[in-house]
């Protein structure tokens, strides 16, 4: 990674920075990344304690950028905004856009005399139900919609995770979601009860028999009934003491069993909307979104698309939603 040089046409700074990594793009007036960089330094894990950590992290990622292109805006999304970030961006209503966010941003003044201008994250809080919220995301649904204004119509998202959202996008606008405790479920179960102790670390399997057993559990997921989740988590304990199940494939089966109730549950919230052809949107990296492509498929879905990392992009319609920089030349700010 080249630092300390002046880039030709950098016009803006887009941290995505959440709970355990933050992540810096140097960016062009179109929204091409220019660079980009990363390190551990998350809201959780700050090089020391408090305010002087926000600003350390924020020195040693993007001082050379700063040093190097004075003047140049800054943005940030994710949990930099919560009430344990840097200064809280408090919630904002669905429904919401972009315009919403930049609308409901807050600034923080660095003591380099940078300005930051922090995302909000947004709630859902409708009279029946308890409330939802999300952080980050916003900033990923915004990326996603910057060029498919077919996809800002109507269209519902997908974004696995430690804390999984299931996102309902009309009229450009976040109009209802609902989160899934699948990722940190799963981490629990496998690390703090009984259930991991057969689940061997150094484990190594055929990916055909893995694949198997993640199915298994998701079609378990599908005929189960209500109630039936606590009941059926124990036979991953069972089914190796039985030896019906290899121990290497336990952990395959229990994320399959976990994610299968999650998506028995966001499909039934998206009221047969997908089956009737509404886009679906899938967005997130790696193997985890493999194995969601792999889930909704055996419950008879096909995503219509995967993206990866679109917080660049949605950071970048933050900035032009905020007024920070001007839309690229033929483009509007839509979403």
């Amino acid at each position: 990674m080249e630092t300390g040089r002046k880039r030709d046409g950098a016009a803006l700074i887009a941290l995505d920075w959440g709970t355990s990594s933050l992540r810096g793009f140097l960016m062009d007036g179109g929204g091409t990344v220019l660079e980009q960089r990363a390190n551990a330094h998350g809201i959780q894990n700050l090089p020391q304690p408090g305010l002087p950590g926000f600003e350390q992290a924020f020195a040693d990622l993007c001082g050379d950028w700063l040093s190097v292109n004075a003047g140049i805006p800054v943005v940030a999304g994710g949990m930099v905004g919560s009430a344990q970030g840097w200064a809280e961006a408090p919630y904002v209503a669905c429904p919401a856009d972009t315009s919403t966010l930049a609308a409901h941003a807050i600034t923080v003044d660095s003591a380099s005399g940078t300005s930051i201008l922090i995302a909000p994250g947004v709630t859902y809080d409708p009279p029946d139900a308890p409330p939802d919220i999300l952080r980050g995301e916003e900033i990923q649904i915004a990326g996603v919609l910057a060029d498919r204004p077919d996809w800002a119509r109507d269209a519902c998202m997908v974004l696995p995770g430690t804390h999984s959202k299931w996102v309902r996008i009309s009229d450009g606008r976040m109009t209802r979601f609902a989160t899934y405790m699948t990722g940190e479920v799963f981490a629990v179960l496998t690390k703090h009860s009984i259930l991991g102790r057969l689940m061997p670390a150094d484990a190594e399997a055929d990916t055909g028999a893995r694949d198997a057993a993640f199915a298994d559990g998701v079609r378990a997921a599908q005929a189960s009934g209500p109630g039936d989740l606590t009941h059926q988590l124990f036979a991953a304990r069972t089914l190796g003491i039985t030896r019906r199940m290899a121990p290497a494939l336990l952990k395959d089966y229990l994320s399959g069993l976990l994610i299968g109730h999650e998506m028995v549950s966001g499909l039934a919230l998206m009221g047969g909307e997908i089956h009737a052809g509404r886009p679906l949107l899938l967005i997130g990296e790696g193997a985890l979104c493999r194995r969601y492509v792999q889930g909704l498929g055996l419950l008879g879905i096909e995503p219509t698309a995967r993206l990866e990392n679109t917080a660049p992009k949605g950071l970048f319609q933050f900035a032009i939603a905020a007024g920070l920089i001007a839309p690229p030349a033929g483009k509007d700010n839509h979403v």
